[in-house]
């Protein structure tokens, strides 16, 4: 009897499925202490640019229930510098849009690019739903080694993978790291696990064209919140039993690889899955800057001093950069809103030059009016450095070097300032943590009681107290 070739047979899952599934249920294998360290530094770090965010209207009215009066008093998960109660899906909504709004949480710089703190909406949700309803005891040590799972299994992913190469964003990685530790948080098996990872992966991608001119627009700065949302809506579902999909990768025709992978596999790196992603984060420290142009900002403000004066006499700037600085941010034209701002070049490295400082509302309308920037962006040329390249691709490095020089018309110039790393790299952690912390500090005071800010920074100051405390009580010192 002859058989088509397209066997109903239901095939085992795909290995990748398989092997995220064992990652999240083998919780006793993550013991490094420098990742549970820097995932304590990361926690204040995210929500800080949460509050951070609440100042800017264009976030708060994405903010609050679905629609009005769906919440869960009491019972719901919260949502940091707010009042808000709400479902875990829709809280997951909210703390992902928070954190990544300002583009100012950690981020990881490989084939695909991405921000693994965006994942703390699914854990922070989940997990302060879990606590606050009785349903399991969960302590602030749950969260943080969930966020070492979702790091490591959004940064693993993207080591060898660009989705970004196939026209596809990175939230996919945060929909995939966040539903596999939220069906994990909530009690799932390893069948659950691969079966909501399975309906993650159905969802496809998200299309990059949100973050690219013509068309870039705020959709990037709740895109996250979004993939993080939907992962704990297929959590749920695989919790009730909704079965799965086990070859959504490698089918025939209908599977995500044939389908938006251009035929390619999804490679799965040789080191697995362990430590090195949360060990290796870069956080954004000093100026909220997409990450490719932060070592640029540093050399603009370090040459701000010789040039500030100056201004009428610039001949040229000239920018070094890597391939990846020139693909993404090497940007001509008019820039329509900060989206398009915060992920100029140009942009970031006029602004410091002419103000000596980069923050978060120097991408507003306001600043951007200032002729001297499109002026100073004028006079730039943008070029890749094959150094810079190298060592930016090194694993042993992963340096992300920019250089700046400015000429006069006279003839004489600055010299050249080189940065290779930014402060917020693993090589710089001595000198970044204090200022992570200030920056944290700073952030939680302008949105949160003084007494309740107070109890904060005393908590995550220490790895054992932070460790202890339940979730529930932690985000009860964050609800307005």
């Amino acid at each position: 009897m002859h058989h088509d070739h397209t066997s109903a047979k239901r095939p085992e899952p795909d290995l990748l499925l398989q092997r995220i599934a064992d990652y999240a249920l083998a919780t006793e294998r993550i013991t490094s202490a420098e990742a549970f360290d820097t995932a304590r530094y990361c926690l204040m770090d995210t929500l800080g640019c949460g509050l951070l965010a609440l100042s800017y209207p264009a976030c708060v009215k994405l903010l609050g229930p679905v629609v009005p009066g769906a919440t869960m008093p009491r019972r719901g998960a919260r949502v940091p510098g707010t009042s808000h109660e709400l479902d875990p899906v829709q809280a997951a909504f909210n703390i992902g849009t928070i954190v990544r709004w300002l583009d100012f949480n950690d981020t990881w710089l490989a084939a695909e690019w991405g921000h693994p703190s965006d994942n703390l909406g699914a854990i922070l949700a989940v997990a302060d739903y879990l606590d606050r309803s009785g349903q399991k005891k969960l302590s602030m040590r749950d969260v943080l080694l969930a966020m070492i799972q979702a790091h490591e299994i959004q940064g693993v992913l993207a080591l060898e993978n660009g989705f970004n190469r196939v026209g596809l964003d990175h939230v996919l990685l945060v929909r995939i790291a966040s539903t596999a530790v939220a069906t994990r948080l909530l009690g799932g098996t390893r069948e659950q696990i691969i079966n909501a990872l399975s309906l993650a992966f159905v969802d496809g991608g998200a299309l990059r064209t949100y973050r690219h001119a013509p068309n870039t627009g705020s959709r990037k700065s709740w895109a996250a919140g979004d993939a993080t949302s939907r992962a704990v809506w297929h959590a749920l579902a695989a919790m009730k039993g909704e079965m799965g999909y086990p070859s959504v990768l490698t089918a025939k025709t209908w599977g995500f690889q044939d389908v938006l992978f251009r035929g390619k596999e999804i490679k799965l790196p040789a080191q697995g899955f362990g430590t090195y992603v949360m060990e290796n984060v870069l956080f954004k420290i000093s100026f909220p800057a997409e990450f490719h142009a932060q070592t640029a900002v540093e050399a603009a403000l370090a040459l701000y001093p010789q040039v500030a004066k100056r201004l009428d006499d610039i001949a040229r700037i000239v920018i070094e950069t890597q391939e990846s600085g020139v693909r993404i941010i090497d940007k001509t034209g008019p820039l329509n809103n900060p989206a398009d701002r915060d992920h100029c070049l140009q942009y970031m490295v006029a602004v410091p030059l002419l103000k000596g400082a980069l923050t978060a509302d120097d991408y507003e309308d306001g600043v951007a009016a200032d002729p001297r920037i499109d002026a100073l962006r004028a006079k730039m040329e943008v070029k890749e450095n094959a150094n810079f390249t190298r060592d930016y691709l090194d694993p042993q490095k992963r340096s992300i070097g920019n250089a700046i020089q400015v000429f006069f018309r006279d003839g004489s110039s600055t010299e050249r300032v080189a940065v290779e790393y930014p402060v917020g790299h693993r090589r710089r952690r001595q000198e970044g943590i204090p200022l992570l912390v200030e920056k944290f500090e700073k952030n939680l005071r302008a949105k949160i009681s003084a007494q309740n800010s107070d109890a904060i920074l005393k908590l995550c100051l220490s790895q054992q107290q932070l460790e202890k405390i339940s979730v529930q009580e932690f985000m009860t010192l964050f609800a307005i």
